[in-house]
């Protein structure tokens, strides 16, 4: 299923300081060999405006990536959130809004585990909600919500300083957000210069841990 542009940048026009769509912000820092090295959980907008502007920029990042090329859609089956699962531990993380602090270390060693790094970086994990305007017929906005879109942004970051996160080499948004509305089969990885499936075959089971 191919990625329509538009879709992202509906998002992404709720990811400035002054239209931010984004409640929460959680990461882990990860060594060389992929374990925890000190985390934090807060309230997103309890953030300095700066710090504000540098998390929204790394949030940005994935969706706002290349369609199809270096952000790739891939399907879900009906296995992908069976109990034990990395997608049934993402719903438990989306439906309690990135407040529970053991099950976002279960996502951080699920990550460290599988993803291949010869260097340290930095996982943030976003939560946010959209309400999607329903369309007239005329395709315009309408004020009245069509839906609440709540959703998950994680991304991989190189530290380049001490505790200090780069541009996003990896990340995905879960569910995807496809035609004005939730894709709940789908999730969007995004990969720098084309190696999306690189991550995807952590996040779909496919990548072995080590």
């Amino acid at each position: 299923m191919n990625i329509d542009r538009e879709d992202m940048l509906e998002l992404t026009r709720r990811m400035t300081v002054s239209r931010n769509c984004f409640s929460r912000l959680a990461g882990a820092y990860m060594d060389e060999e992929g374990f925890v090295d000190g985390s934090f959980n807060t309230h997103f907008l309890k953030l300095n405006a700066s710090d504000r502007e540098k998390n929204l920029a790394i949030a940005k990042a994935v969706p706002y990536a290349k369609p199809n090329t270096d952000l790739v859609n891939y399907r879900l089956d009906k296995t992908f959130r069976k109990p034990g699962s990395i997608g049934h531990l993402l719903e438990a993380l989306r439906e309690c809004e990135l407040k529970n602090d053991a099950l976002l270390y279960s996502l951080y060693e699920y990550i460290g585990e599988r993803y291949q790094a010869d260097h340290t970086y930095a996982i943030y994990v976003f939560y946010g909600s959209y309400d999607v305007p329903r369309k007239g017929a005329d395709k315009e906005n309408q004020w009245e919500s069509e839906e609440v879109y709540q959703f998950l942004i994680t991304a991989i970051c190189p530290l380049v300083g001490d505790y200090e996160a780069g541009a996003p080499e990896a990340g995905f948004l879960y569910p995807a957000f496809a035609n004005h509305s939730m894709d709940f089969e789908g999730i969007n990885v995004y990969g720098a210069d084309k190696t999306a499936d690189r991550l995807a075959d952590v996040i779909l089971g496919t990548s072995p841990a080590n």
